[in-house]
């Protein structure tokens, strides 16, 4: 096994191990800045532990989404994840019957965490800013001009957009206070809770919003903090020096269950974890080399050894308890299979090596380490690989959206996505498929597809709007643009001594809200 880490992180046992040591050390004690003195005598407070870190607040590029997830920000509709329909939150209610003239009424009663009235003057330059900030929204919503008197938007988009609305539920769509100086350090939202101080990778410090329009939180303060360790994480609940942590490592379960007052939820989540395909490179342009790789992935070991049970086998990008999941079946698999496909493609396996034209075929993976099974699936996948003659080059990055991105010298990578954020297909198959997707980190550009999406984009119907995605999902299939392995559990542990009112999100949006408590 080869792996290549980047960013000043060491491939040396002995350093890595004492890497580890220090970090879970760091943890339980001074990194985390939670002790006594940070809360006040007889405060609500809860220490919440997340697995991402961010060096930025700015809601309108953040792809960790930290300040909506923490309480500060919100939208101005979001998913109700029972129903998988769009209510309102800081929109009242909105209409827009052509698909391209909407009409969006704002609650009256909202005012930003400085005193400032959220009007529709200040949802405009708010949505305004988003725009100008990150393309991958102006891509998203379509919007062509707002107007704003009141409290009432007048929004049209530049081409009918039945499911505009829904889009407006994407965290980097935050309304925020946009007259302020420093939006990347101290956003400031409408949430239950402003932002005390921001620690930049390490953890932000929170306390009421007397004001917060839908009734102030039970709680006085919250730290939200960030371990990329997930045996960290974990350790951190055990000893006390957190109440919640996200995504705890999974091999502690056990461990956790058995100690008292802990409490571990897990339910399925709109995510899949794939294998992405750059298909700039070379030999990923052979359908068939794509299909070999696809049978390489033994799905259901992954979820036996990796997740222990906590996830179940992709078919496609959608879980298929969701009503535009795709009907068809995971093809045959395994190194036989693998083998016969590279054979199509013009390879054959020599001295151990899957050769085409004297060249071994050969691989650069990437993987990053906030989800702690990811790059476990890689090293996997790197070793069946191997058995087939195939050389594979693990290399292990810090942000996959940025280095994907803005780097091409990759072939494959295991990424994790939220596909269905909105209770529809739309989104995922917009930013994973189509050219001007923020997502498509493939560089995918297939007429017929862009073609079926466009009008899934312009189709109101629900039933239609099912047809139209299985008929794309059914499209990434048959040409394997993507190779999808498992829908992992969302899961969370706290301390059920202590907190009360948590609500683990199918969305993974909403986490700290006003009524989370303390007993």
């Amino acid at each position: 096994m080869h792996i290549t880490k980047i960013k000043n992180r060491s491939n040396g046992n002995s350093v890595f191990k004492l890497i580890c040591v220090l970090t879970v050390a760091c943890m339980l004690t001074a990194c985390t800045g939670v002790g006594k003195s940070d809360i006040g005598e007889g405060k609500k407070h809860i220490n919440f532990l997340y697995n991402f870190s961010t060096n930025s607040l700015d809601p309108h590029v953040d792809s960790s989404y930290v300040p909506i997830r923490a309480g500060i920000t919100e939208t101005l509709v979001k998913l109700d994840e029972e129903n998988l329909t769009i209510e309102p939150w800081l929109a009242e209610n909105w209409s827009g019957e052509d698909g391209i003239h909407w009409t969006i009424n704002l609650r009256e009663d909202i005012s930003f965490h400085n005193g400032r009235i959220m009007d529709a003057n200040a949802v405009k330059v708010s949505l305004e800013r988003a725009l100008q900030e990150n393309v991958a929204i102006q891509n998203a919503l379509k919007i062509d001009t707002i107007e704003a008197e009141g409290h009432t938007l007048k929004i049209t988009t530049k081409e009918q957009f039945p499911e505009f609305i829904s889009e407006l539920v994407n965290p980097n769509v935050s309304i925020i206070d946009v007259t302020e100086n420093d939006i990347i350090n101290r956003p400031i939202g409408t949430g239950p809770f402003s932002l005390k101080s921001f620690n930049p990778g390490s953890k932000l410090e929170m306390e009421r919003y007397d004001k917060y329009w839908d009734g102030p939180s039970k709680l006085d303060s919250v730290s939200f903090l960030f371990n990329e360790d997930a045996n960290a994480r974990s350790l951190a609940l055990k000893s006390g020096q957190v109440d919640i942590v996200y995504r705890p490592e999974v091999e502690s379960l056990d461990s956790l269950r058995v100690q008292e007052g802990i409490k571990i939820e897990e339910t399925p989540t709109f995510r899949v974890h794939q294998m992405t395909m750059n298909l700039e490179r070379e030999s990923l342009q052979d359908v068939n080399v794509r299909r070999a790789i696809d049978s390489l992935i033994d799905r259901q070991k992954i979820v036996d050894t990796i997740l222990l049970g906590y996830a179940e086998p992709a078919v496609g990008p959608f879980l298929p308890s969701l009503p535009f999941s795709p009907s068809y079946e995971q093809g045959e698999t395994g190194k036989d299979v693998a083998i016969s496909y590279l054979e199509k493609a013009g390879y054959s396996l020599n001295d151990g090596m899957m050769q085409k034209d004297g060249k071994q075929l050969s691989f650069t993976l990437l993987t990053y380490s906030a989800r702690a099974d990811l790059p476990l699936i890689a090293q996997v996948f790197q070793s069946d690989a191997k058995q087939i003659g195939i050389d594979v080059s693990i290399r292990q990055i810090d942000t996959p959206e940025d280095y994907m991105a803005s780097s091409r010298d990759w072939d494959l990578a295991t990424y994790s996505n939220l596909t269905a954020p909105r209770g529809d297909a739309g989104y995922y198959l917009n930013a994973t498929y189509h050219p001007t997707g923020a997502l498509n980190f493939s560089r995918a550009e297939e007429p017929e597809l862009t073609e079926i999406i466009d009008m899934l984009n312009q189709t109101v119907n629900q039933t239609d709007r099912a047809v139209l995605a299985e008929k794309a999902a059914d499209f990434v299939n048959k040409n394997m643009i993507n190779s999808f392995i498992l829908h992992p559990d969302t899961i969370v542990a706290y301390n059920e001594k202590k907190v009360k009112n948590w609500i683990t999100a199918r969305s993974e949006y909403y986490m700290i809200t006003n009524n989370l408590d303390v007993h």
